[in-house]
């Protein structure tokens, strides 16, 4: 019984964890105003003093972010390729 148990209370937190990720993915950003942004820390404390500005930040992010989303299709290609040669010779065997 106490397997049953233990596997509910592992389906439960995975389910309310994925629950609260999309809730929290799905909110509304909020605003925040006259507070100091991320872009204004960098422009202040970047190392040769010259200013730089949102659109490059937001550049520079959006870049690394296609950087990490194509090394990830291309690491699960390879693996796909790796996994079928694999069992194609798990097969044949």
């Amino acid at each position: 019984m106490s397997g049953f148990r233990s596997k509910l209370i592992f389906l439960l937190i995975v389910y309310f964890a994925g629950f609260s990720t999309a809730i929290y993915t799905l909110a509304p950003a909020p605003e925040y105003k006259g507070q100091p942004t991320l872009c204004g820390y960098i422009a202040a404390h970047s190392d040769n003093g010259a200013r730089i500005t949102r659109h490059e930040v937001v550049e520079s992010f959006n870049t690394g972010m296609h950087k990490c989303v194509d090394f990830g299709k291309e690491a699960a290609l390879r693996t796909a390729r790796f996994l079928k040669d694999k069992f194609r010779k798990m097969r044949d065997a």
